[in-house]
């Protein structure tokens, strides 16, 4: 939830789910804060705004009580998500989960799925934790390179285009140098135009 909206405890939230209209038969919702506490939250009407949805709860009435949602994660329990169609999943089954890679016919264990991003394009991006060097390295979540996703067993399997996981590796001693002496010409040279 993003903030207060109004005077009378409205609240701001940005809408990440595929069904919106679950708002409307939906009443109980969960609040996650970022300690990991919980508050169970009521709705007594919704509508959309600006690209997000905007909530009035039972016992938030004052922009002081919606100030104190800000933040919170909504979440609906399990047994109560909608069905997805084959081949999807919901976030929540996506992290831990852990990524294997082919690599020369055999898969090696390249991480655990922290996170995933949206937006950057049409598939998601699975943000996945090395096990080597415990750097991040964002990995497009799409069909053509998940060869297989057990859910229950928190196994992805991927065959990644050449060179994905190379444009991500961190810079080994040599290209840090080059890079620095690249920028210090540049620099340089962008001074020596300015003196003239």
């Amino acid at each position: 939830m993003l903030g207060p909206q109004g005077r009378r405890g409205e609240v701001l939230a940005a809408l990440h789910t595929d069904f919106p209209e679950r708002f409307a038969e939906r009443r109980k919702l969960s609040g996650l804060a970022a300690d990991g506490s919980r508050r169970e939250l009521q709705i007594e009407d919704h509508w959309f705004h600006k690209g997000g949805v905007v909530l009035k709860f039972a016992g938030v009435d004052s922009i002081s009580d919606a100030e104190q949602l800000a933040k919170l994660e909504l979440q609906v329990p399990l047994e109560q998500r909608t069905e997805l169609e084959p081949g999807a999943s919901y976030v929540s089954e996506l992290i831990g989960c852990e990524v294997w890679v082919t690599k020369a016919g055999d898969p090696e264990l390249l991480g655990t799925v922290s996170d995933v991003q949206f937006g950057a394009g049409e598939a998601p991006l699975l943000m996945v934790k090395s096990q080597v060097n415990q750097q991040e390295i964002l990995l497009p979540y799409a069909e053509e390179f998940v060869k297989s996703a057990d859910l229950v067993a928190r196994r992805i399997e991927m065959q990644l285009p050449e060179g994905l996981l190379e444009l991500q590796a961190p810079l080994n001693v040599e290209e840090k140098a080059r890079q620095k002496t690249e920028a210090d010409e540049a620099r340089a040279a962008g001074e020596r135009r300015k003196g003239r």
